[in-house]
């Protein structure tokens, strides 16, 4: 069946045209045919008609670009008959030209489905790996509530490159989100390696910076001359949480001081171009909630070009629904409010909660204290 329904796809054109393609496509072909026939001054040749399979073979896909030079080659015979040109002796030369045109429109018209039909099987490929990849997580970790989501575009050309890992070290929970630049397998291949490093480094290397700097080293060789990881590295200790940004976008911390983004004090480059990040510190108190996000949910722009609110409406989203599931449902419902439809991108969130204090619940055996660059929490 799979075979049958990829040839059917093949046949009717993998890319769909514009609504009431076929009907405006024969209205111009009939145009052309009418002048051709009734109007004394104008005199094209009747090859002149090859202008419906270009443009069935450009826009409406094998099918129709059949039909386009069949309809073709039928007005170009009802212009002759009206115009009485059966005796012309190029009239066997202009049907060789519109009957050549129309085959290697045909011809181009089913090059143009075999590569649309390939490129959907390498983004189903692509989807497949990257859902593999992101799978949903929905538990408490070490007292820490954690959900996460990943919601792909409705019709995207190519996955993308949004990553993220979390880990129940001895050294504390760590979450790590990130965004490779780009899209396609490539890009899921780098996310695969950036999850996969990260867990193989997460459970050995007790100081968050020397994690993302390992990670850095580990990757780069991967990379190609203008690829990068946006990352974003959180600890989370007894009444605090550490952070590490490598150029992503800057956690919401939502607590009764009102929302926050926690940018990072000094702006470190993406894993990949040499990152070299300090640490942050800052207060958890049970009850606070911390989202991790990728700029899909920042760069969500409405009609007018507008980015979403994430510190009024995506802070008001996060805190009226008591489950963490529920607060990324209704944040994602209100990114989409924004932007009138489904994303234009793909976008991950991870959501923290502590949920109690975590005094004796991490298995610190190897203290994690802070490092260069590191300052008092806030």
């Amino acid at each position: 069946m799979g075979g049958r329904d990829e040839g059917r796809r093949r046949w009717r054109g993998a890319v769909p045209g514009p609504p009431g393609g076929m009907g405006a496509l024969c209205a111009v072909l009939c145009l052309c045919t009418a002048l051709t026939a009734l109007v004394d001054a104008w005199r094209p040749a009747v090859a002149i008609l090859l202008i419906g399979p270009v443009l069935a073979c450009a826009w409406l896909g094998v099918r129709a670009t059949v039909v386009a030079v069949v309809w073709s080659l039928a007005l170009a015979t009802v212009a002759v008959v009206v115009r009485r040109h059966a005796a012309n002796p190029l009239l066997a030369v202009e049907y060789l030209v519109l009957l050549a045109g129309g085959c290697a429109a045909v011809r181009a018209a089913h090059r143009t489905a075999a590569r649309t039909a390939a490129l959907a099987r390498v983004t189903d490929i692509a989807r497949v790996a990257q859902g593999a990849l992101l799978r949903p997580v929905s538990d408490r970790i070490g007292g820490i509530d954690v959900s996460t989501r990943h919601h792909c575009p409705t019709a995207p050309e190519t996955a993308g490159g949004d990553v993220y890992d979390i880990a129940n070290t001895p050294y504390g929970l760590r979450v790590f989100i990130g965004d490779v630049r780009g899209h396609g397998l490539d890009v899921v291949r780098t996310s695969a390696t950036v999850a996969g490093a990260f867990r193989d480094l997460a459970y050995v290397t007790p100081h968050l910076t020397d994690l993302a700097a390992h990670l850095d080293a580990r990757i780069a060789p991967d990379l190609g001359p203008e690829d990068f990881v946006t990352a974003l590295f959180a600890e989370f200790a007894p009444g605090e949480i550490r952070l590490v940004n490598c150029g992503h976008p800057a956690p919401l911390r939502l607590g009764p001081t009102g929302p926050t983004l926690l940018e990072p004090l000094d702006p470190a480059r993406p894993l990949g171009l040499g990152a070299r990040p300090g640490q942050r510190r800052c207060w958890m108190q049970p009850g606070d909630r911390l989202l991790f996000y990728t700029d899909g949910l920042t760069e969500a722009r409405d009609a007018g070009g507008v980015d979403f609110p994430l510190l009024e409406h995506g802070s008001a989203a996060l805190g009226k629904e008591p489950h963490l599931s529920d607060a990324l449902d209704a944040l994602y419902a209100a990114v989409t409010a924004h932007t009138g439809g489904p994303l234009r991108d793909d976008v991950a969130f991870v959501l923290c909660e502590q949920a109690a204090a975590v005094g004796g619940e991490f298995s610190s055996a190897v203290p994690s204290p802070p490092r260069t660059r590191s300052t008092p929490r806030h």
